[in-house]
């Protein structure tokens, strides 16, 4: 078994960034999409495999089946089928017959034209701060496409644990509420369980019980589906992971499979030598396959992005909790393999605070809480220090002399169960300090006083509008904010309107 660091293992083979080969480019056209009008096709015939022609070309071009080569091959047909699968035109055989003609000519979901501005938005309410967090979701019902209730988790053996209590209020009127308004109510499983998670889908017998339980989970509560949130994993677990979501897709049925996953940049800008033996432990192109959204994990980033670090050519503390520079080379790079039309861009809405040390040409970070906004606030009264914009677009203080968090202060979330804190994302080795110059907060000036530096910095409503706007420039699918808790920038829903 090789090691593992944060999410890639270094093993006896050669990188592998497309691990499975060539996996169907699905798009689950269930009109929410942003799709070419299929009006102007013009289908007059039946195609199927063997077929060629524009019309071939056409349709590929509106399930997004590269290459759009104008003959219908494995990968087209494959593709007609979800799309029957998932608009119910019986047989689902990726046969484009009379029945996908009359459905295609008919609008519908397929033929409906969305602007790129329109995204969609959802959001994770975590389980402990659900007292809080599910009035605010209910206040704001209608700024969203789809909920997340944060979580359940995983025991070795692959039995669910519910970490909500789904059965006691809050949840059943919030649910109520949201399925009355068509929101989709689609609860996350989360595990960070590498070695747990690996036992379970590396067997068989396990998997299946594994898949079993969360059929039977979605069913008892009638969700609209599952999000699938299995963060560490290793190399080694890559092939069994795939097989897991493939063969999930297929037992949910029509239910959605959502998958949450960590970011990915170019290995250049993760090392400044590239190891020469490394692999992913997610196959993007398994993700792409079966799984109807991918949200990434588009925060918590850190010191992760050596090359950004770099280029920013200023000298201070430097810890984003989401540059938009680097979430728009996450997204580009994630949009190789995965369908814009598919990604979520994960935004946060809290902050973490360090204890900061000059290391040789840079800093070392030592992570000590997470916190909600109005905690940074508190210290900026309490030690007479405004927050500066800072170089990342987001707030910050910096100072010495650390104190205890205030009491009553949003510090301390769990963060074991937060998902995106495996602050390496997916690729490598990064350990606290980024190599080279460090960019500069534009934080306050630091007090004379001796002590400790401190450094707070968080995601407000501005830090998350930078992000909304990338989304809507990059055409992803959507935004999924983390966490809907009460705690957040208030100005958080003028920015999601």
């Amino acid at each position: 078994m090789a090691p593992c660091y944060n999410g890639i293992v270094k093993g006896s083979f050669l990188l592998r960034v497309y691990i499975l080969g060539a996996f169907v480019a699905l798009v689950f056209l269930l009109g929410v999409a942003g799709y070419t009008d299929a009006a102007s096709c013009g289908f007059s015939r039946d195609l199927t495999v063997g077929s060629r022609g524009e019309d071939v070309r056409c349709l590929q071009s509106v399930l997004d089946v590269a290459p759009q080569s104008g003959v219908f091959g494995p990968l087209t047909k494959a593709a007609v089928a979800q799309w029957q699968k998932r608009n119910s035109v019986s047989p689902a055989s990726g046969y484009f017959g009379a029945r996908s003609r009359a459905a295609f000519s008919g609008g519908g979901a397929v033929g409906k034209t969305v602007s790129v501005a329109d995204l969609e938005i959802s959001g994770w309410i975590p389980y402990w701060k659900k007292a809080s967090g599910t009035p605010e979701a209910l206040a704001h019902l209608d700024t969203f496409k789809e909920l997340n209730p944060f979580g359940f988790t995983v025991k070795n053996d692959g039995t669910l644990v519910d970490l909500m209590k789904l059965d006691e209020e809050p949840w059943p009127q919030l649910i109520k509420e949201a399925k009355a308004k068509k929101i989709r109510v689609i609860p996350t499983i989360m595990t960070s369980n590498t070695e747990g998670i690996h036992k379970i889908l590396s067997s068989k017998k396990l998997r299946d019980a594994h898949i079993k339980e969360i059929v039977a989970m979605v069913k008892k509560y009638d969700f609209d589906g599952v999000d699938i949130d299995y963060e560490g994993k290793k190399a080694d677990t890559r092939p069994y992971f795939s097989v897991f979501l493939r063969d999930l897709y297929k037992a949910i049925g029509k239910k959605w499979v959502m998958c949450t996953i960590e970011s990915r940049i170019p290995l250049d800008s993760r090392f400044s030598v590239i190891p020469k033996e490394i692999a992913y432990a997610n196959d993007y192109n398994a993700i792409n396959s079966y799984c109807d959204r991918v949200r990434i994990m588009a925060y918590d980033q850190g010191s992760i992005d050596i090359k950004l670090n770099q280029e920013k050519r200023v000298t201070g503390p430097y810890a984003p909790i989401a540059d938009p520079d680097w979430v728009r080379k996450v997204v580009e790079f994630t949009a190789q393999t995965i369908s814009k039309k598919k990604i979520v861009i994960g935004v946060a809405t809290y902050g973490y605070e360090y204890e900061v040390a000059p290391f040789g040409k840079g800093y070392n970070y030592d992570r000590l809480y997470s916190f909600n906004p109005r905690y940074a606030l508190q210290i900026g009264v309490e030690k007479s220090i405004a927050p500066t914009r800072n170089q990342a677009g987001e707030l910050s203080i910096l100072y010495r002399d650390g104190v205890a968090a205030p009491k009553g202060s949003d510090v301390g979330d769990p963060v074991q169960m937060t998902p995106g804190v495996h602050d390496a994302g997916e690729a490598g080795v990064v350990g606290a300090v980024a190599n080279g110059a460090l960019s500069a907060t534009g934080t306050s000036a630091v007090a004379s006083s001796t002590g400790p530096l401190r450094l707070l910095w968080w995601s407000d409503s501005q830090a998350i509008a930078d992000k909304v706007k990338l989304a809507k420039e990059l055409g992803v699918r959507g935004v999924a904010v983390f966490k809907i808790d009460g705690g957040y920038d208030p100005g958080l829903w003028e920015v999601l309107k």
